[in-house]
């Protein structure tokens, strides 16, 4: 049982350490530290159902519906390229810095459904966790339960951390060229994710 538990917990680890949308998003609100207990639950429980998924057989599934992995790619595509376009026009315009009050006043529904399109409506998240983790769980037999808790150990680690340990970042991100520079880094990212999503 330990080493299924094990692999699932560092090849889940692997798997999301890479920046992502999903990764500067929670990043950027831990930094801001706006709404982060929600956030972070938000993407660990994501992962979480999806691993269970993926587990659970659902890679088959999505292998034998032919027009579901186009459509995941297409609608996340658009969504990432519209966020990456918010945030180049933040990092053009600037005027954001840390305060020790933080927070810029959006409301917890809109960074909640912020949270789920950037989880949901991304094909790699799915290629990750449901076919990936999926298929290798089944290396594993009769343990694929350990092997599903260790993945699902790793997202809720990683994100907490993420979240959380962002502030220990925030004396650099008082300085509003720093929030600009962040803000180029996610359209980057982003831009070249949904990119890649086209081609």
């Amino acid at each position: 049982m330990l080493p299924a538990l094990t692999a699932g917990f560092l090849l889940g680890l692997s798997l999301i350490v890479a920046i992502g949308a999903q990764n500067a998003f929670i990043l950027r609100q831990g930094l801001r530290r706006e709404h982060v207990l929600p956030l972070v639950l938000t993407c660990a429980v994501s992962d979480a159902l999806l691993i269970v998924l993926g587990v659970g057989g659902f890679a088959t599934v999505l292998a034998n519906v032919v027009w579901l992995e186009p459509l995941m790619r297409y609608a996340g595509a658009a969504f990432l390229l519209v966020y990456a376009f918010r945030s180049l026009r933040s990092a053009l315009t600037g005027g954001n810095a840390l305060t020790a009050d933080a927070g810029s006043g959006s409301s917890l529904k809109a960074a909640l459904l912020t949270c789920l399109a950037l989880t949901w409506l991304n094909p790699h998240v799915y290629l990750d966790t449901v076919v990936l983790l999926g298929s290798i769980s089944t290396r594993y037999p009769g343990q694929e339960a350990a092997f599903a808790f260790g993945a699902m150990a790793a997202s809720f680690l990683f994100f907490f951390s993420l979240g959380y340990g962002a502030r220990l970042l925030a004396p650099l991100f008082a300085k509003p060229v720093a929030w600009r520079l962040l803000d180029a880094v996610i359209a980057l990212v982003m831009t070249s994710i949904g990119i890649s999503l086209l081609c």
